[in-house]
């Protein structure tokens, strides 16, 4: 596939997910098989464009693939501005971002709540299209609720605009996160527009996404949430689809922890000591998580190794930590969950 003369290695690509897909997490999953990792979204509102949280955000390598740059905000010039800004700094895709369910977003009349505004959205994705050389996609829901699911209009607005991608997720505003993703108004704008259109929402598998693009007819699918502690998952899933028939193969449990250790690593070294305690704290949850939802693993062992990672206070002790878990993984994940003091194991 292609977004506007640019093409992907592959059509399975790893969602944009605030304080979530930072450059570590985005090296790593192109590294593993990804064909696009969307970076975090940033404001629109370049008055902010030296703080620390949006300077992280620019950063970019060759390793991280197409540099996706998504973008969030409410007023067309302003957004204009802020993609004419970053194509500068060498984003070659500019990503809109009306899909942000979060309330400190809606309620400023950005993400997901502008798609109550159709009129308002014309302008915005007119206006960044004439600003950048650089093909402009648009990542959306479909709709503000059940009873207003206008993303069929939305979709065809933004076409007409000159949006060379849609990322669809399955769910309303309203919906947030929570039920299950519905996949037919996906379907409906597939066959609207022209354009490709990449479905998004509870993709976890490949046999999901396999169920998806047959009822849909996306050109591709985006993996959110799923990837949290399955960093492998987006480039697996993409290995299944180029074949046949087969199921996405999940790493060996030790094979998982080798990639979680690396990807602790270049958090502390993006990062730095302080913030990067607490980012790895986030990642070191979602793996042990991860173990529990594949079998390998108890929910009260996660727990208790949970527990004993989060008081620590310094990257090398996080560090040391894993390196001596590493150790010990292949039998705490082969045997029953052993005896606690006050729900943590020992380190």
């Amino acid at each position: 596939m292609q977004i506007g003369g640019l093409a992907p290695s592959n059509n399975v690509f790893l969602a944009p997910m605030a304080g979530v897909t930072d450059l570590p997490m985005r090296e790593l999953a192109v590294e593993l098989g990804a064909g696009l990792a969307v970076g975090e979204m940033q404001t629109a509102d370049l008055r902010l464009a030296d703080s620390r949280k949006t300077q992280q955000r620019q950063q970019h390598s060759e390793s991280a693939g197409l540099r996706s740059v998504q973008l969030v905000g409410y007023d067309p010039q302003q957004l204009a501005t802020a993609a004419r800004f970053n194509a500068d700094l060498g984003a070659e895709i500019i990503d809109i971002n009306m899909g942000c369910p979060a309330k400190k977003v809606c309620r400023r009349a950005a993400g997901s709540a502008l798609l109550a505004d159709e009129a308002l959205v014309g302008h915005i994705l007119e206006a960044v299209v004439n600003a950048v050389a650089v093909p402009v996609t648009l990542k959306m829901r479909t709709g503000t609720d059940s009873e207003h699911r206008n993303g069929t209009r939305i979709a065809h607005i933004a076409e007409n605009a000159g949006i060379q991608m849609l990322t669809v997720h399955g769910r309303t505003r309203a919906d947030r996160f929570k039920g299950a993703a519905e996949y037919q108004t996906i379907a409906e704008i597939v066959e609207t527009v022209s354009i490709p259109v990449i479905a998004n929402g509870d993709i976890d598998s490949a046999e999901k996404a396999r169920t998806v693009l047959a009822h849909t007819g996306a050109a591709g699918i985006m993996i959110g949430r799923a990837a949290q502690g399955q960093l492998w998952l987006p480039g697996a899933i993409a290995s299944a689809l180029s074949e046949a028939s087969g199921e996405a193969l999940c790493p060996s449990v030790m094979e998982q922890f080798a990639l979680h250790q690396r990807h602790v690593q270049k958090l502390h070294e993006f990062h730095g000591d302080h913030l990067g305690l607490r980012i790895a704290r986030k990642h070191q949850a979602w793996f042990l998580d991860s173990l529990v939802s594949q079998g390998a693993m108890d929910a009260d062992l996660s727990r208790a190794l949970r527990q004993t990672f989060n008081p620590l206070e310094h990257a090398k002790t996080q560090l040391a930590y894993l390196t001596r878990l590493g150790h010990r993984l292949p039998s705490l994940c082969q045997a029953p969950a052993p005896e606690t003091q006050n729900g943590r194991l020992a380190a």
